[in-house]
């Protein structure tokens, strides 16, 4: 059997064939184009697998998706947002290959279960914490999809005291509050004058007031909704990803000091919370995984 992982964001999207081990091989990535979203990833599709025979096609797509359907909706792909047939798309180019999707959250959720911080730990939720928050839940070993695909959706998690319009049409999510781009719009508002996640991160490090004080709500309102979450669901690690997860104590260390004021059940005792392993390809070895 020959397979294919493919992972679609609202930045990137990759691709790569699956090893017999189970992981992607030599990964390719392009920009996701802010138009001709699917001509560019029927490329991609077509350069990692010139005149091969897949059998088989693991797909991670920023979410919401519709497992029914083979459709997706990504908020934060505007070409998409308002619907577009993904797994029809993706039969014309390989049409003989099975499709097997999952909300990109999910999938990275999966992928740590089975490649990285989470292996050996069956129930698991996953957060992507980047230009969005992303989520995903693995529970006895197998991604919880829920009736649509969605579930573990936590950065859609209504945390106290935010009143931010959402990109999902809510408000007070804690997307809005503790994603990169959130995080910096607040910091400039309070008059930091920097412009990304990375400087925001950078300065928080060195003590800057007012990046401290972002990170710090930032990191507060995440161990809310991670408070909530593994409460609901019983899980015995947390493992969060993306790339302003990378910002250090100044997060991590409110993010810890806020699970640990709100997570008090007994049954959460022991709860971990550690980094992603798999890095910017765990969400593509998720895909992977799907494929076995």
């Amino acid at each position: 059997m020959t397979a294919l992982a493919l992972d679609i964001g609202g930045t990137k999207m990759t691709a790569a064939l699956v090893g017999e081990d189970g992981r992607p091989q030599n990964p390719v990535t392009v920009p996701t184009p802010e138009s001709g979203v699917w001509p560019a990833c029927a490329s991609l599709l077509r350069k990692i697998a010139p005149g091969q025979h897949i059998d088989r096609i693991g797909v991670a797509c920023s979410g919401p998706v519709n497992l029914e359907t083979g459709s997706v909706a990504p908020i934060n792909i505007d070409e998409w947002k308002n619907g577009f047939g993904l797994g029809e798309h993706i039969s014309a180019v390989l049409p003989d290959a099975e499709i097997r999707l999952a909300m990109d959250g999910s999938a990275a959720a999966l992928g740590e279960y089975r490649f990285g911080a989470a292996v050996g730990v069956p129930d698991v939720l996953s957060l992507v914490v980047s230009t969005g928050i992303g989520g995903g839940l693995v529970l006895g070993g197998k991604i919880v999809a829920g009736a649509s695909g969605n579930a573990g959706h936590i950065g859609h998690i209504v945390v106290p005291g935010s009143t931010t319009p959402c990109a999902c049409g809510g408000i007070g999510c804690v997307e809005t509050v503790s994603s990169g781009p959130s995080a910096v719009r607040w910091a400039r508002e309070q008059g930091w004058t920097g412009s990304t996640g990375t400087e925001l991160a950078a300065d928080a490090a060195a003590g800057e007031p007012v990046a401290v004080a972002s990170l710090q709500r930032a990191g507060v309102a995440l161990g809310q909704a991670i408070a909530s979450a593994v409460a609901l669901v019983d899980v015995r690690m947390v493992v969060i990803g993306g790339g302003f997860a990378q910002a250090g104590p100044p997060l991590w260390d409110p993010i810890q000091e806020s699970i640990a004021l709100h997570a008090r059940l007994k049954f959460l005792d022991g709860l971990q919370v550690v980094p992603a392993a798999l890095g910017g390809l765990g969400t593509l070895a998720g895909a992977a995984a799907l494929t076995a």
